[in-house]
């Protein structure tokens, strides 16, 4: 799994973090997404995708 966040259409929301914690973070100047880590272990895979279903903005692909 790789993955691309458009920081541009993010809203803030941090569905994201609480989806995958271990995957994206905020920055706390202003809660875009920040992407950790894009090539995550298999183990979260499944985080990953909730994370990316749920987005508003559907800021995150995933491929």
């Amino acid at each position: 799994m790789k993955i691309t966040v458009e920081q541009g259409a993010c809203v803030g929301s941090g569905q994201c973090v609480y989806a995958a914690p271990e995957v994206f973070d905020q920055r706390d100047s202003d809660g875009i997404v920040v992407l950790l880590d894009d090539a995550p272990d298999a183990r979260l895979h499944e985080d990953v995708e909730d994370a990316a279903r749920i987005c508003p903005a559907q800021a995150i692909a995933l491929s």
